[in-house]
């Protein structure tokens, strides 16, 4: 067992060091799912085989000694040299491979249960979401808001709140279901978007914006047009550079599905949701790869509601809920 033991274990370091080397993409949640399933082998083989066998030879031990004791003592013979307790805590003792494996599955499970089910951490990658999020935001995203779901299939099974215009949601990407974006939804099933001369309208109204003071982004070392934006129930900051033009380059365009319910121009996009469907955009809106370029997202893609950065190693500050 050990040596099989072993041989996970290099396959565990070999997928992962391929991973973080970019040589393929990682699933986490696969990954943990394995985890989960081998470690709970192993935390059964020790409950029911391995540790009855070094507690059944212990006890073998125990009442060979007493036996030669009490033969001894037949004899007369009331001192026995020799102590069995350091030889019982060695037949007792875990071996590396059962404390590696077995030892681990309480903990593994209790991180798989909370990241499928309750909350999530994600790193913020890009300025897609600048100002509400920078770079380097660690954030956390809530698992049952929208309802649950069946861990790595994503399979809803329990209906909860739909999600709303304003809120900022965490999805796989369309165009590749194994990258997680983040982005604000703009557009909920039934709703016509038009973003058009940078100006965004829901169902024929104007959204409510407010001029604000220029934002200055010290990743690109740039000044951007800054805006209080009101969707649904929630205010929130966005970022326009003026220097872009507000079309979307043809080129840029993929060919998404209900890509008939969208129409481009020089001005921009209007494009109408279809059901099951949520149309988001990133609040740094000349700097975002959204649903104006790779279309609409699918219910079925959707993780979660993030909420609140728990962390930015380069700015403490930045720890608080967001909206």
């Amino acid at each position: 067992m050990s040596l099989i033991t072993g041989v996970l274990y290099a396959a565990l370091i070999a997928y992962l060091g391929g991973w973080y080397l970019g040589q393929w993409q990682g699933n986490f949640a696969l990954l943990l799912f394995t985890l989960t399933i081998v470690t709970l082998l192993y935390w059964l083989a020790e409950r029911y085989k391995f540790q009855p066998a070094r507690e059944a030879a212990a006890r073998q031990l125990t009442e060979q000694d007493q036996a030669r004791r009490a033969q001894l003592a037949s004899k007369g013979i009331s001192q026995v040299d020799g102590n069995i307790e350091e030889a019982k805590a060695k037949l007792l003792m875990q071996p590396w491979w059962l404390d590696l494996t077995a030892g681990l599955f309480p903990v593994i499970c209790a991180v798989f249960l909370m990241r499928s089910f309750l909350f999530e951490p994600f790193k913020i990658p890009s300025g897609s979401m600048v100002p509400t999020l920078l770079v380097g935001d660690l954030i956390l995203v809530n698992k049952f808001h929208y309802g649950v779901r069946l861990p790595v299939i994503n399979k809803k099974i329990i209906d909860n709140h739909n999600p709303e215009r304003g809120d900022v949601i965490v999805f796989r990407y369309p165009v590749n279901p194994s990258i997680d974006y983040i982005k604000r939804v703009v557009g909920v099933p039934g709703d016509e978007v038009a973003y058009i001369n940078k100006r965004l309208t829901i169902n024929g109204k104007p959204v409510e914006t407010l001029p604000l003071a220029e934002f200055y982004d010290e990743d690109s070392m740039r000044y951007a047009e800054q805006y209080s934006e009101k969707l649904g129930k929630v205010n929130h900051r966005i970022l326009n550079d003026k220097e872009r033009p507000p079309y979307i380059p043809e080129p840029a365009i993929e060919d998404f599905p209900f890509r008939d319910q969208c129409r481009y121009s020089g001005e921009g996009v209007v494009c109408k949701v279809p059901p099951g469907h949520f149309f988001a955009m990133g609040d740094n809106r000349d700097n975002s790869q959204d649903s104006r370029f790779w279309g609409f997202v699918p219910d079925e893609n959707i993780v979660g509601k993030a909420f609140v950065v728990w962390m930015n190693f380069g700015n403490l500050k930045r720890v608080g809920v967001f909206h």
